[in-house]
C-alpha cells in the first residue's frame, strides 16, 4: 500500500487544508519528531483523538531558538493545546548520568541533537500560554507524568515544585493517556468548560489555597508535605514517597492534596488497568507505522529503525525496581493485548515492503511478564505492595508463561516471518523454580528452551543489576545466586542444542547502599563467570523513584532510616573503574585500594600476583561512566553478526 501525505496526522497548514479542514480542535506539541507508530506517545494521543471525531494536528519538534512560528503556525484550536516531551524525559534524552551533553538524540532524524530544548514541557507550555492566554494547555508523557509533584531534580541538582507550576499548564496527565483522554474529550463536547474538569481520574491540577477541593464520593483524601516543607526537610521529603507510590499502585488509590506555596496540587486517583479490548483498541488504530514524509531527505531516526519491526504486546510491569519509573507511569498491573491483536499487528508489519522475515522483538517493558496477573482480584484489589515479586514471588500472582509461548509459536506460523527475536529484557528471575516456586516447572522450563531456541539472536539480555544482596534488596531485586541458578540452566539448553549463544547480564554501579567493596565483589565473581565488561551503566536519578528520593535525601522512604549513597563524581569514578578491572591503568588503583581495606582475598580474585593475563588486542572498551550497558565473554564466542543486527 502507498501511503498518501494525508494518511498521517497533519503537522502544517497545508496538510490540514490537504484533509478539507478549516479548524482545528486539538494541536499537539512534540519534542520527538513525528513518527505514526503505536511505540510513539505522541502519535498514539494524536491518533486517539482522532478516533473520537476530532481534527488533531501535531507540531513535532518546534523550534525554539526563532520568532516562535511554529506555536502560531496552525492558529488556535477549538478546545486546547497538548503538549509533551516525547517518548522520554528530556533530560534525560539530553544528557548522560554523568551529565555531559549527549552527541546524539534518538528521536529525531539522523540523530541530530539540538531539536529538543532542556525541560522542553516547561518551555513549550510557557510560550504557548504567553501566545495564547485564553486557550487551555494539557501536558502529558513521561516528563510530565513523572514530575507531577515535588521532585529532586539530578541535573539542577533541586528540588522542583510540580511541573505544573512552572510549565503553568491548566491540566496534566499522567501515566498512560488513553483513558483519561477519553473522558475529557466526553466533557468538553458536552460544553463543560476546561477549568471544570475537576474530577478526572488520573489528572493533576492547582488551584488557590482558599479554593474549596472538588467532591467526589467515591475518593478518600490524603494529604502530603507541602513542597515547602520537603525544602527544609530531606527526610519529610522522603516520606511523602512512601504514600505516592502506594497510591499510584492501588487498584483504588485516594486522592493526593499537596499545598505548594499560595496554591494545592490535586493529583485524582489513576484509573484501573487497561481491559484487553481498551488496550487492543489503542493499538488498532489506522498507524501508517512509519515517520512523516517531511524527514526522508533528513536521516533515518534512531529510535524507529530500533522498533521498526517490533511488536509491543503488553504494558506495565509488576517488577518495582527502585530505579525504575516504568510502573510509575505504566503502572504495577499488566494490560495485555489479545493474541489477535498482536498477531493482526505482525501482519501489519510482515507486509511492509522492506520487511526481510524477522522481527526484532516480540516484548514490552519485561519480555516475560504477558497475560500475568492475580489469581484472586480481590487481594489485588487491597494490595499496596509496589512490587508482585520482591522479596519474594506474590502467592496470589499467576506467572503461568504458557500464553506467551503460545504467542511466540503462534506468531511463527506467519508465512512471512522467518524468525521473531525477544529483543526486550527477559526476567529471568521467573523463570527459575527456586525463586518463582509457585509455578508450573514444566511451563517455566518449556518458555526458556523456546525462548533460547528459536528466539535469542546470538545474545540473551537479563538483568541482575548487582551481585550484593544488600544492594539487590534495595532495589528490590532477588539475590544473585538465582543468577547462577539461571545460568546453568541456560548453559545447558545451549550445550544441547549446540546454539553457541552469549548470555549477557546487565549491571548498575553507584547505585544508593553501594559500597566500594560491593562492586570490588561485583567484578571478582563476574570475572569467576567469565564475563568481560566492556561498557557499563551509571545509576541516573530521576524522577519518581525509590532510589532518586534516597540519593537527594539520604533517607529511605519506607523506613525513615539513613541509607548511604555515592554521592560524588570520585565516588562514582571509583566504582565505576572496578567494572574495568582487566585494564592496566586501574590495577595499581585497584591494589592500592583494596589492600587498604584489608580484602586481600579480593585482589588475588581480580589480579592475582601471578597474574599472566592481558587484555585482548582486539577487545574494544570504552571506559565512560555512561547509562548503556553492553558485556562480551572473555571467551571470543562467534555469532552471526547479521543476526544480531536483526536484534
Amino acid at each position: 500500500m502507498i501511503n498518501k501525505l494525508s494518511d498521517w496526522l497533519p503537522t502544517t497548514n497545508k496538510e490540514v487544508k490537504l484533509r478539507g479542514w478549516d479548524y482545528l480542535d486539538v494541536i499537539l506539541f512534540s519534542g520527538d519528531a513525528y513518527v505514526d507508530h503505536p511505540a510513539f506517545g505522541p502519535a498514539v494521543i494524536g491518533r486517539i483523538l482522532e478516533s473520537y471525531g476530532l481534527k488533531v494536528a501535531i507540531v513535532p519538534q518546534p523550534s525554539v531558538h526563532d520568532n516562535l512560528q511554529d506555536f502560531s503556525k496552525l492558529g488556535t484550536p477549538r478546545l486546547f493545546f497538548g503538549v509533551t516531551a516525547g517518548e522520554m524525559d528530556s533530560m534525560v534524552s539530553n544528557y548522560t548520568a554523568s551529565k555531559k551533553r549527549r552527541d546524539k538524540d534518538a528521536y529525531t532524524p539522523n540523530g541530530d541533537k539540538g531539536f529538543r530544548p532542556d525541560y522542553a514541557s516547561i518551555v513549550y507550555s510557557n510560550i504557548l500560554k504567553e501566545k495564547f492566554p485564553d486557550t487551555p494547555v494539557l501536558i502529558g508523557g513521561i516528563e510530565a507524568s513523572l514530575r507531577r509533584v515535588t521532585h529532586y531534580d539530578y541535573w539542577s541538582d533541586s528540588l522542583k515544585p510540580t511541573i505544573l507550576t512552572d510549565s503553568k499548564a491548566d491540566l496534566l496527565v499522567y501515566g498512560m493517556g488513553e483513558q483519561p483522554l477519553r473522558e475529557i474529550v466526553n466533557l468538553l463536547q458536552k460544553g463543560v468548560p476546561f477549568s471544570s474538569l475537576k474530577t478526572i481520574n488520573q489528572t493533576a491540577f492547582l488551584q488557590q489555597k482558599e479554593e474549596k477541593i472538588p467532591k467526589n464520593k467515591h475518593w478518600k483524601d490524603v494529604t502530603i508535605n507541602s513542597h515547602e516543607v520537603c525544602l527544609k526537610s530531606k527526610k519529610l521529603f522522603a516520606a511523602n514517597f512512601k504514600i505516592i507510590e502506594q497510591e499510584s499502585n492501588k487498584i483504588a488509590g485516594s486522592r493526593i492534596l499537596q499545598k505548594v506555596g499560595d496554591t494545592t496540587l490535586v493529583i485524582n486517583p489513576p484509573y484501573a488497568t487497561m481491559t484487553e479490548k481498551e488496550i487492543d483498541a489503542s493499538f488498532d488504530l489506522p498507524f501508517t507505522r512509519l515517520p512523516h514524509p517531511k524527514y526522508n531527505k533528513r536521516g533515518a531516526i534512531p529510535a524507529f529503525e530500533m522498533i521498526k519491526f517490533s511488536i509491543n504486546i503488553h504494558r506495565g510491569c509488576f517488577g518495582g525496581c527502585s530505579f525504575c519509573t516504568i510502573s510509575a507511569h505504566q503502572g504495577k498491573f499488566i494490560a495485555s493485548r489479545s493474541q489477535e491483536s498482536i498477531l493482526k499487528e505482525v501482519d501489519k508489519v510482515a507486509n511492509m515492503p522492506d520487511f526481510k522475515g524477522y522481527l526484532s522483538d516480540i516484548g514490552g517493558p519485561s519480555a516475560n511478564m504477558y497475560k500475568m496477573k492475580g489469581k484472586v482480584q480481590e487481594i489485588c484489589d487491597k494490595c499496596v505492595a509496589p512490587s508482585c515479586i520482591s522479596p519474594m514471588v506474590c502467592y496470589n500472582l499467576d506467572t503461568s508463561h504458557k500464553p506467551l509461548t503460545e504467542l511466540y509459536k503462534a506468531v511463527d506460523k506467519h508465512p512471512k516471518v522467518k524468525k521473531s527475536f525477544i529483543g526486550s529484557g527477559i526476567r529471568y528471575d521467573l523463570l527459575v523454580p527456586e525463586f518463582n516456586k509457585k509455578a508450573n516447572v514444566t511451563e517455566l522450563d518449556e518458555y526458556t528452551e523456546e525462548v533460547i531456541t528459536n528466539h535469542v539472536s546470538g545474545r540473551l539480555k537479563v538483568a541482575p543489576e548487582h551481585t550484593s544482596d544488600n544492594v539487590l534488596k534495595l532495589m528490590r531485586k532477588p539475590s544473585f545466586k538465582y543468577f547462577h541458578k539461571f545460568k546453568e540452566r541456560f548453559d545447558k539448553i545451549n550445550i544441547r542444542k549446540k546454539l553457541n549463544l552469549q548470555l549477557i547480564p546487565y549491571f548498575i554501579s553507584s547505585h544508593p547502599a553501594c559500597e566500594l567493596e560491593d562492586m570490588a565483589n561485583l567484578a571478582a565473581e563476574t570475572k569467576d563467570l567469565g564475563f568481560q565488561l566492556e561498557q557499563v551503566q551509571g545509576f541516573t536519578p530521576t524522577p519518581m523513584t525509590v532510589a532518586t528520593v534516597i540519593y537527594y535525601s539520604g533517607y529511605h522512604p519506607y523506613t525513615l532510616k539513613p541509607t548511604k549513597t555515592p554521592i560524588s563524581k570520585k565516588e562514582k569514578e571509583e566504582q565505576h573503574r572496578f567494572f574495568f578491572w582487566y585494564k592496566k591503568e586501574n590495577q595499581q588503583w585497584i591494589r592500592n585500594t583494596l589492600t587498604k581495606v584489608g580484602r586481600s582475598d579480593l585482589l588475588q580474585k581480580l589480579i592475582p600476583s601471578n597474574n599472566s593475563w592481558r587484555k585482548n588486542k582486539d577487545t574494544k572498551t570504552k571506559d565512560t561512566f555512561d547509562d548503556t550497558v553492553t558485556f562480551i565473554s572473555r571467551k571470543k564466542k562467534k555469532f552471526n553478526r547479521k543476526n544480531v543486527k536483526n536484534n
